[in-house]
């Protein structure tokens, strides 16, 4: 054979075979640029643990921590407020008990009415000082609030009087466990804080008696309507 011949026929190949595989790489771009991967969108279900994409990139879902989602804020309390909030009611407290243990026709009533008294003359005394050493002024007589529920109780008499403050001794003792606790748990000032936090068990027992006493006030009404209708 002609060895020009033989050259031709070898370059001839050998630019085929580089055609080729010019070809199988475009091909294979194309192929991929054409299915290009996805990745889930958030909410639709499919999620990769820990919130991240292969090789560690974050993925911008619901479950990743800190990401779209909206961080927890704590609210702060105002000591000053809770404090002079907290004065008032415990001067109706005792006020209200003073009224209990005279009007009361029930002894569950006059017991707990003296409760009252002892508890919430104490827990006053120790709140005054507590203010005294933080420079808050505390109120010195019922808010308006308080002076009407008083109003409205004193002129009330016999049952009648007991299940009126019966049911509001349970539903100011349910508010005043909330304030309690919210002060306790997000206070600024430790000694109110503190005085929130020492304060708060006696309140819960108060809550306990309250909801007997309004028990015992009324089942005795149940008991003396039913012998009436015999």
């Amino acid at each position: 054979m002609n060895i020009d011949l033989l050259r031709k026929i070898t370059y001839v190949a050998a630019l085929g075979g580089l055609a080729l595989l010019v070809a199988g790489m475009l091909w294979g771009r194309g192929q991929r640029m054409a299915s290009p991967q996805q990745y889930p969108q958030a909410g639709q279900g499919q999620q990769y643990p820990g919130g991240q994409y292969p090789q560690g990139q974050q993925y911008p879902g619901q479950n990743q921590p800190g990401g779209m989602q909206t961080p927890a804020t704590t609210t702060a309390v105002n000591d000053n407020d809770f404090a002079k909030e907290a004065a008032e009611g415990g001067m109706a407290e005792v006020k209200l008990g003073q009224l209990a243990e005279d009007k009361g026709s029930s002894q569950a009533v006059k017991d707990f009415g003296k409760r009252m008294v002892d508890d919430h003359t104490a827990a006053n005394e120790k709140l005054k000082t507590v203010a005294s050493s933080e420079n808050i002024t505390l109120p010195g007589e019922l808010s308006k609030k308080d002076q009407k529920t008083y109003d409205q109780l004193s002129k009330l008499s016999g049952e009648a009087f007991d299940r009126a403050y019966a049911k509001d001794m349970v539903r100011d003792h349910q508010h005043d466990i909330a304030a309690f606790k919210e002060e306790a748990s997000g206070g600024q000032k430790a000694a109110i804080k503190d005085f929130a936090s020492q304060t708060l068990p006696t309140l819960q027992e108060h809550l306990k008696l309250a909801r007997e006493m309004e028990r015992t006030v009324s089942g005795a009404k149940g008991s003396k309507a039913a012998g009436g209708g015999q």
